[in-house]
């Protein structure tokens, strides 16, 4: 740190600060010291508390901000002669927010935070100069997030139509051998070879329930690529809800008892019949029994229950609500466990299956409840304690329905 060449400390003065009476700027410049540093030096260190400001006399300086571990700083901006550097810290009291680097042999003019609060306290017009450039500097932050945040938006809403666009591909691609598989393994079955040896009619089994469950992944696959597409269209008929419920928990007792979870209706069930579309209705509510069972632990509960509800705009509906024991979810997931492919944890140690506790998946069924829901005008959401595998406090997943779907929904 080297002393600098004499400068002008009021011709300085006077272009950082317009409008200030001499008398301010000479007090200014009794209170100031010029010192220049090499490039490379860091005036301000991002998140440390520290008791100078700085006004650029010479020289360039970059002001940056760290994006993230993986990303690295981000420039803001380049201060140059007459910019104020480091104000906004010492008038919060708050640590940097911000890292100022010599780009060049800079010279500065100095001020420490106590002789800069009192020249605040004394001069107003000084105050408003710094309240102006800060929200200036504000506004121009504000619009460079924008157009960041813009172009950010473009290339992950390019990605998500090249992730969908695959998907779609890929599971059409897969349709026709699994059928073809599935149709080779059905006509082996019946030859007498076959059914006369137990151990190939429990190996043509096992490819079997292996293709079902293939056909059912790539099938889902294909639910979302339409609702992402706004291809979902519903076809509304009466729905027997109740029945719908019995038969989807028929469906799933097997896997339900052989983990020892108690899966029922609650004493008030009410379930009115509703006009919308059987089959969307019978997915999503699958995939929401399905969610529930797969997150509650070995002899846990999962519980469904439906009421009758009003919904927004006095429309009438019904609310179903399925209810576990299990591992819970915290509050910052709630929204996106919605979300297409959206995993919660390392999914590199789930186990594989369908209905075993934490058991992987692609991460496509609750986006699909969603797209069922509003596709007939209503909405999915859940309500959760908090995650605890120790206590498992549960969680509770909502989807509610009006009586007669909206004529435009699609």
């Amino acid at each position: 740190m080297n002393e600098a060449q004499p400068i002008d400390k009021i011709s300085l003065l006077r272009l950082a600060f317009s409008g200030l009476a001499d008398e301010e700027l000479q007090e200014m410049a009794a209170l100031s010291d010029l010192r220049t540093y090499p490039a490379g030096h860091i005036l301000c260190h991002e998140g440390a508390y520290e008791e100078v400001f700085y006004i650029i006399a010479d020289g360039n300086a970059s002001i940056t901000k760290k994006v993230s571990d993986q990303d690295g700083e981000r420039v803001l901006r380049i201060a140059a002669r007459g910019d104020l550097v480091g104000e906004m810290a010492l008038i919060q009291n708050a640590p940097r927010a911000a890292t100022v680097r010599a780009l060049t042999d800079c010279t500065v003019l100095e001020m420490d935070k106590k002789d800069f609060e009192t020249m605040l306290s004394r001069s107003p017009r000084m105050a408003i100069n710094i309240i102006r450039t800060t929200l200036d500097r504000m506004r121009e932050n504000d619009q460079m997030a924008i157009q960041d945040l813009q172009n950010t938006n473009k290339i992950l809403h390019q990605l998500d139509r090249n992730k969908l666009e695959f998907i779609q591909v890929a599971a059409h691609e897969l349709r026709t051998p699994l059928t073809i598989v599935k149709g080779y393994v059905n006509l082996l079955g019946t030859f007498i070879e076959i059914k006369a040896n137990p151990s190939l009619i429990e190996v043509m089994d096992g490819i079997l329930k292996g293709t079902d469950r293939m056909h059912e992944v790539v099938n889902t696959m294909l639910d979302v690529t339409r609702i992402d597409n706004d291809t979902l269209k519903i076809h509304a008929a009466p729905v027997p809800l109740k029945r719908v419920i019995l038969d989807i928990m028929n469906e799933l007792a097997v896997a339900a008892s052989e983990r020892g979870i108690e899966l029922t209706l609650t004493p008030d069930f009410e379930a009115p019949n509703i006009n919308g579309d059987p089959t969307l209705i019978q997915k999503a509510l699958y995939h929401l029994a399905v969610n529930a069972i797969k997150y509650t632990p070995d002899q846990g509960r999962v519980t469904l229950s439906a009421r009758p509800v009003v919904m927004e705009k006095n429309v009438p509906g019904v609310e179903i609500s399925i209810r576990d024991s299990g591992i819970g979810l915290d509050a910052e997931h709630h929204d996106l466990v919605f979300e297409k492919f959206y995993q919660v944890g390392d999914v590199t140690i789930h186990s594989s299956g369908k209905t075993t506790f934490k058991g992987g998946g692609p991460g496509l069924g609750l986006a699909i409840v969603r797209g069922v829901a509003r596709a007939h005008g209503g909405r999915a959401w859940v309500e959760s304690p908090g995650h605890d595998e120790t206590n498992f406090p549960g969680s509770t997943f909502y989807l509610q329905l009006p009586i007669d779907p909206p004529d435009h929904s699609v």
